[in-house]
């Protein structure tokens, strides 16, 4: 279940079959010019198909979008072994229902997706990287309205972490942070095809954000063994937080205004009984990773954050889950983003496809009443 089926270098579109490594097919694509739309921590490790089953979000969809606008077809087996053949490779067929968005999220508990169609993107030949450090959320905010607004199409990525986040990284993983003493950091990507008109944008860019005091610090780079390492500051915030004891793993969609007011709250409410309450995320998208560590699991704390995280969230409209799914453990707080007509609808589809329950039994959706 790992073969790359074909590749079409004038269209960009790659279908493989479902336990392709991401890592794997993006450097089968760099050989032909191109890349994976996706890009996450965990691509040594994670496979397509599965990528596709939980609509993984990742680093890069402010650029390239979520997998639901990039994935054109899929071969899924339903419950009762039918395959369903819907491996499409085209931009356009507006022919009856979109049957793949069906099983796109689905957390398998629809079909089992065994292949995938997706369109890819030409690899930037110019990538550049730069680490910001700000004082305060709203400068956060502010620097994003205007990193938007001056560096438009070759803006591939936008995140932020706080400095605890930090702080973590540096204890637990030694590494070293090149910007110091802020309260909160920023990375944020280009990626063109033109270097020079890149950078050029780029130090615009940085010139307005350090003379109006939005960024107080920060560092840039261009060299790939830089770019790694300033991505590995964010990418192992998750390797860190396994560090510093139990965690509390939330995955939050809100309003981008109010990404980080839930990390405060949280804080005040936690207080002593919580060990650390960070922050960070994919800005771009509203996407927080609220997490919280304590030296062990505690009956007693998780029941001062849940349902409160769930509450706090559906005031403000958001999602209780942004892109890592419902799984077991959050099945049964859908309602808190879903209305109980659209759940109702989902069971249905559910008990439909899949009469007998067999497909990632109890996951995703709460049981019929």
């Amino acid at each position: 279940m790992n073969r790359i089926i074909s590749f079409d270098t004038v269209s960009g579109i790659l279908v493989c079959q479902a336990g392709c490594v991401l890592e794997r097919l993006n450097e089968y694509l760099e050989q032909q010019g191109f890349i994976m739309p996706l890009d996450l921590g965990a691509k040594g490790s994670c496979h397509i198909g599965g990528n596709v089953a939980t609509n993984a979000g990742g680093l890069r969809l402010l650029r390239y979008g979520s997998l639901r606008g990039t994935v054109l077809g899929l071969e899924v087996v339903l419950a009762d072994g039918t395959v369903l053949d819907c491996l499409a490779s085209l931009r356009k067929d507006n022919t009856g229902y979109d049957l793949k968005q069906l099983f796109i999220g689905s957390e398998g508990t629809l079909g089992v997706i065994t292949a995938v169609s997706i369109l890819c993107p030409q690899k930037p030949k110019a990538v550049n990287l730069a680490f910001l450090g700000c004082q305060n959320f709203s400068q956060v905010l502010e620097t994003f309205t205007t990193c938007r607004t001056m560096l438009g199409e070759i803006l591939s990525a936008y995140e932020f972490m706080d400095e605890k986040c930090m702080e973590l990284v540096e204890k637990h993983l030694k590494l070293s942070c090149p910007v110091r003493d802020s309260h909160f950091y920023v990375l944020i990507e280009t990626s063109g095809s033109n270097s020079t008109h890149d950078e050029e944008k780029l130090n615009s860019f940085l010139e307005q954000a350090m003379t109006s005091g939005l960024v107080t610090d920060g560092t840039v780079a261009t060299d790939d063994k830089k770019i790694k390492m300033l991505w590995s500051l964010r990418e192992r915030i998750t390797e860190a937080l396994t560090h510093d004891g139990c965690v509390y793993k939330y995955d939050i969609s809100l309003p981008v205004g109010k990404l980080y007011d839930l990390v405060t709250d949280m804080r005040a409410r936690l207080g002593q009984s919580a060990k650390n309450v960070v922050g960070y995320g994919h800005l771009g998208d509203g996407n927080l990773h609220l997490n919280i560590t304590a030296e062990s699991y505690s009956h007693s704390l998780m029941d001062a954050i849940e349902p409160f995280v769930y509450e706090w969230t559906a005031r403000y409209n958001g999602s209780i889950s942004a892109e890592h799914g419902l799984g077991f453990k959050k099945k049964q707080f859908i309602q808190y983003s879903k209305p109980s007509e659209a759940i109702f609808l989902m069971q249905r589809f559910k008990a439909m496809l899949d009469p007998k329950g067999i497909l990632n039994p109890y996951k995703t959706l709460p049981s019929s009443s």
